[in-house]
């Protein structure tokens, strides 16, 4: 009987795991579908991303939106933990940027202005006095042209698009990607964004889904527990824009560096707590020698068991906790979404750095790639 050298036992089986691997990745395939149209009459299309740990993310090419993300709970039975509509037309006419991804500017710019270059830029104010994500018709309200870029041990989605110079009142030519990468085998969900310019610019994009991890929307998130990884958080003026100072959040409602329950202290008798109404602030996350994805948050939900972990590789993240949901919006499947019912975690640059030099720089010059990453992590505690 002739005996296989060992050497070549291995190649071969190396060749034959290889062969798996490609077939895998030709099989593993972002599936796509209209989604409808929007008022004018543009096509609109959804994607949905699986995986093999039960959980699955649908984006559609209206603004680059997380629609849907459904993931299990502790006894591995899976819902959606987001909030949305099921209609193109709940996006266009919706105000509280469900799920969208954020642009040019995330969060606010103070008086709807800022100077870059010695020149002073003019935005349109559409949170009272102030500039609030990216104008009137931000990146949230755009199309963008969708990618199938999956590989063997992930289904990916690239969703790309160039913003006007002038576009919303700012500068240069911003060409932007938003890739959503959802792996085969972990719970979580990795977004990664990338834009160039041809002018000096400013920029800082986020995603704004808000979350409910019980996964029933008609429940409040202040049962949830949070943990931030934040020593400092920047308080606020009476319309929401930072004072410029980094206050210590010891002794205050806004310590969460020890997982506190949401609604424990949210009603307390504090300033900062009424300006916005409960919370709606840019927290300092602590800075990492090593650079990279850091852990920013982490959000339990008793009763299903669910963890959801917060990575970036940004300086802030904005603690919102739904504080102006009133019921009028329906969402999927008809549910109101009331007074906080969802929460926000949008990993960001601070809110109105351009009129702060002494916040991290958010200017973006033609020859240099804007670069960040979230991941949302998930998992189940008892």
């Amino acid at each position: 009987m002739t005996r296989i050298p060992a050497i070549l036992l291995a190649f071969f089986s190396l060749s034959l795991f290889t062969v798996s691997l490609t077939a895998q990745g030709a099989e593993r395939k972002v599936q796509t579908s209209d989604f409808g149209k929007t008022s004018d009459g543009t096509p609109v299309y959804r994607y949905v991303l699986t995986n093999n740990k039960g959980v699955e993310a649908v984006v559609i090419s209206y603004g680059a939106t997380l629609v849907s993300l459904k993931v299990p709970d502790r006894a591995g039975k899976a819902a959606d933990v987001v909030l949305g509509y099921d209609t193109v037309d709940g996006y266009e006419q919706g105000k509280s940027y469900f799920g969208g991804t954020i642009g040019r500017y995330g969060n606010r710019i103070a008086r709807g202005e800022f100077t870059l270059d010695g020149k002073v830029f003019h935005l349109p104010t559409n949170d009272g006095p102030n500039s609030l994500h990216g104008g009137t018709v931000g990146f949230n309200k755009r199309i963008w042209t969708g990618v199938d870029r999956s590989r063997a041990d992930a289904e990916v989605l690239e969703l790309s698009y160039t913003s006007a110079d002038g576009e919303e009142g700012y500068p240069g030519t911003l060409k932007v990607k938003v890739t959503y990468t959802l792996p085969a085998g972990a719970n979580e969900l990795r977004i990664d964004y990338v834009a160039t310019t041809d002018k000096d610019t400013v920029i800082n994009l986020t995603n704004h889904s808000y979350f409910n991890l019980s996964g029933d929307m008609s429940k409040e998130i202040v049962d949830h527990q949070l943990l931030l990884r934040a020593p400092q958080f920047t308080p606020v003026d009476t319309t929401l824009i930072p004072t410029g100072e980094l206050r210590a959040v010891r002794g205050t409602p806004f310590d969460f560096t020890k997982s506190t329950a949401i609604g424990a202290r949210i009603n307390q008798d504090d300033e900062q707590l009424k300006f916005g109404k409960g919370y709606d602030h840019n927290w300092v996350l602590e800075k990492n020698a090593k650079g990279g994805l850091q852990l920013a948050a982490e959000v339990f939900e008793p009763t299903s068991g669910r963890v959801l972990e917060v990575l970036t590789t940004e300086p802030g993240i904005q603690f919102y906790s739904g504080n102006f949901l009133d019921g009028t919006a329906k969402g999927k499947g008809g549910q109101p979404y009331a007074h906080r019912t969802g929460l926000c975690l949008e990993t960001q640059h601070f809110p109105d750095s351009p009129n702060h030099p002494k916040f991290p720089s958010t200017v973006l010059k033609p020859g240099q790639t804007y670069r960040t990453s979230t991941v949302l992590r998930f998992s189940t505690r008892k």
